[in-house]
């Protein structure tokens, strides 16, 4: 089986809420085809103009090649062989970065292409599925401000039987403590005692003494971690929150190789790695930051924050993993989340979203959808 093409395509919805940090309105697509016919697909959580860049070419040399011309004519036999050669003529760009994102939505594509080709589904490959189902939590974004505003949000969640919640930051929220803490007690409330809370602070902490004036909050609602608590150059400031009993997740907003992972870690700055599948180089990227991360005693909890072909490779590769960890759901408004493939991968009346069984990755894109939002039209 031999790859004949390689797509990068632009998607966007022109939206109010485009301008918001809610990547889901704008998404580039990653499809590969083979000689016998099949198609892979993959996506990229980045900036999707410098994506199609980096996959379309042309190239400029010999260590900074195009990924179109480095696998055009490849025999798909190792998705990991293939990764390994992207990786090392692409050095000159960089080893880090927005070429590991392209790199991940290729590498996704691949690994969905070569479970199709042996007739297995990508958990097979990634040795072997412990579980059907992965409990899910909602990630709730933007948070509106006030108390019954709140409550509304979590209730449509619950509604899609979400039962665990993600209640996302923003700068406002150190305006006003008092309204802040309201917020969160109304978000537990509605929620009730046993939903599982996480915060993601998405930046909004400008320095530790910020972020520290919210837990008092956090710690009256039971949070059971808090996700990107401060830029991530700010190494210091991580492990210095990392010892007032909140557990941390990181990674999610930048970290695109596995070394940076291990350089949180290790300095003790990390409790629970939180890397997007598509921006740390798919699911070769992600087994080596996995093998890591275990080894050192820490959590992988994926970030997904796209469309259903990322929820399905978070699926993929949770339910390979000996420890059970919980599901990103996200409940963006955006057509895109929704109808980009065929298949929904709803969370049933337990809680659960189920692991996808077909070949592959398990999703197809719905091509009139797709075609209707290419973007420039």
């Amino acid at each position: 089986m031999k790859i004949t093409d390689i797509q990068a395509i632009h998607l966007r919805i022109e939206d109010p809420n485009i301008g918001l940090f809610d990547g889901s309105y704008d998404d580039c697509l990653i499809v590969v085809t083979t000689d016998d016919g099949r198609q892979g697909i993959g996506e990229v959580e980045s900036f999707s103009p410098a994506i199609v860049a980096l996959v379309n070419g042309p190239s400029s040399h010999n260590h900074a090649m195009c990924l179109r011309e480095l696998l055009v004519g490849e025999t798909l036999d190792d998705p990991a062989r293939l990764w390994r050669k992207v990786y090392e003529a692409t050095d000159y760009v960089g080893r880090r970065g927005i070429v590991m994102h392209a790199l991940g939505g290729v590498d996704l594509a691949l690994w969905d292409l070569h479970g199709q080709a042996l007739g297995q589904p990508v958990h097979a490959l990634l040795g072997g599925k412990k579980r059907d189902r992965l409990a899910a939590y909602g990630t709730i974004y933007p948070l509106e401000r006030t108390p019954d505003g709140v409550r509304r949000q979590v209730r449509e969640a619950q509604a899609m039987n979400l039962r665990n919640f993600k209640l996302v930051a923003d700068p406002w929220w150190f305006d006003d403590l008092k309204l802040t803490g309201g917020l969160l007690r109304a978000g537990r409330t509605e929620a009730g005692p046993d939903a599982r809370l996480i915060v993601d602070a998405a930046l909004a902490y400008r320095t530790v003494a910020e972020g520290l004036s919210l837990y008092p909050f956090y710690k009256e609602i039971g949070l059971w971690f808090l996700e990107a608590p401060l830029p991530l150059d700010d190494l210091a400031g991580h492990r210095e929150m990392a010892g007032h009993g909140i557990a941390l997740g990181v990674g999610d907003l930048g970290l695109t190789h596995v070394d940076e992972f291990i350089a949180f870690m290790d300095a003790g700055a990390a409790d629970i790695c939180q890397p997007d599948i598509t921006m740390v180089g798919g699911f070769t990227g992600i087994q080596r930051l996995a093998a890591a991360a275990f080894g050192r005693g820490k959590r992988v909890i994926t970030h997904g924050y796209k469309t259903n072909i990322e929820i399905a490779a978070n699926l993929h590769f949770l339910a390979a993993q000996e420890k059970e960890e919980i599901l990103e759901f996200s409940t963006s408004k955006s057509p895109l989340r929704w109808q980009t493939t065929r298949e929904r991968l709803p969370v049933e009346t337990d809680g659960c979203v189920a692991v996808p069984t077909a070949p592959g990755l398990g999703v197809t894109l719905d091509w009139d959808f797709v075609n209707a939002h290419r973007f420039p039209k």
